[in-house]
């Protein structure tokens, strides 16, 4: 069962939240504030303050938020979806899709905070420089070729 609390105080995108049972969420894990029409507000569980009390960052506006909205522990990080499908699309800060081509069905999330991979599991190989190097010409023929439109304009 997950726990539930409720907003105590609110500092811009400091929101501070209070479990009467005093099952805390962990540090890191993700809780949800429904807002109605607004849809859902992700907040990430900072510290532990004691007297059953955490102190989150919200993952975006807290305008009209008001003390005493119950917030929901989701038992878990807030989570990227990660795999082929997700290659090309946009996602928010929360894993949420906002490119407007519909739902992702990636079969694995990994939580935005982990650990960095092992020195043996990296790769020296170059196809990203590469690959990146070609992006960056690109952007450098593109802005050669604003300039020069920005010059011809001012003439």
């Amino acid at each position: 069962m997950a726990a539930i609390g409720k907003i105590s105080q609110i500092m811009g995108a400091v929101v501070d939240v209070t479990f009467e049972d005093g099952d805390l969420p962990e540090i890191m894990n993700a809780l949800n504030v429904d807002r109605g029409d607004e849809g859902i507000l992700v907040l990430e569980v900072a510290q532990h303050l004691g007297d059953s009390v955490v102190r989150t960052v919200a993952m975006d506006s807290t305008d009209g938020l008001v003390r005493g909205v119950k917030a929901e522990d989701t038992g878990k990080p807030i989570s990227m979806p990660v795999g082929p499908e997700t290659l090309g699309r946009l996602f928010d800060v929360t894993g949420n899709v906002i490119d407007g081509k519909g739902d992702v069905s990636a079969k694995k999330e990994y939580p935005i905070h982990r650990s960095a991979p092992k020195h043996e599991d990296l790769t020296t190989s170059t196809d990203i420089l590469v690959q990146l190097e070609v992006v960056l010409m690109l952007m450098g023929i593109y802005m050669d070729n604003y300039i020069i439109l920005a010059i011809k304009h001012l003439e």
